[in-house]
């Protein structure tokens, strides 16, 4: 497991993550997405017109997974899960909303080297904060043996 501060190190440098959905026949869909994490939430900027968006209308839960890691002994994630929240206009246009300086600040920054947040007409912010976090970091297992990937 990872102690607080390591966990918010990594998911700080982490580019991609899994988002898991649900259908309304309850079959999962998973898709990889690009977030930002606040300390406390995990913002998700989504395509408003994926089936990822449409599954959150209709059944807002959804479980995360930011994850790295070649070797077995590398292994290391993070796990979030509980329910989306949809903040600010969807499509997002730029209007004015408080909830949404922090992250509009971290992902231009992290994901393009930008200071301002562009704006496409096509995506809309998803809050994850979190029920539950699980982690787990394998480099901290001492004499943890490698196993050999299988052919």
């Amino acid at each position: 497991m990872m102690a607080p501060e390591q966990r918010d190190a990594y998911l700080g440098e982490q580019r991609t993550c899994r988002v898991a959905t649900l259908a309304a026949d309850g079959s999962p869909h998973v898709g990889a997405l690009w977030f930002v994490w606040d300390g406390g939430s995990l913002w998700l900027y989504s395509i408003i017109r994926s089936l990822r968006w449409s599954q959150l209308r209709a059944d807002p839960r959804v479980a995360v997974v930011v994850d790295d890691g070649e070797e077995y002994g590398e292994l290391r994630g993070v796990e979030l899960s509980g329910t989306v929240e949809f903040v600010g206009e969807a499509p997002r246009s730029g209007e004015p909303c408080p909830e949404l300086a922090v992250p509009e600040r971290l992902f231009p920054a992290k994901y393009f080297a930008m200071a301002d947040m562009p704006h496409d007409g096509r995506h809309a912010w998803l809050r994850l904060t979190p029920d539950r976090i699980v982690s787990w970091d394998f480099r901290r297992i001492p004499g943890l043996p490698r196993v050999p990937e299988s052919g």
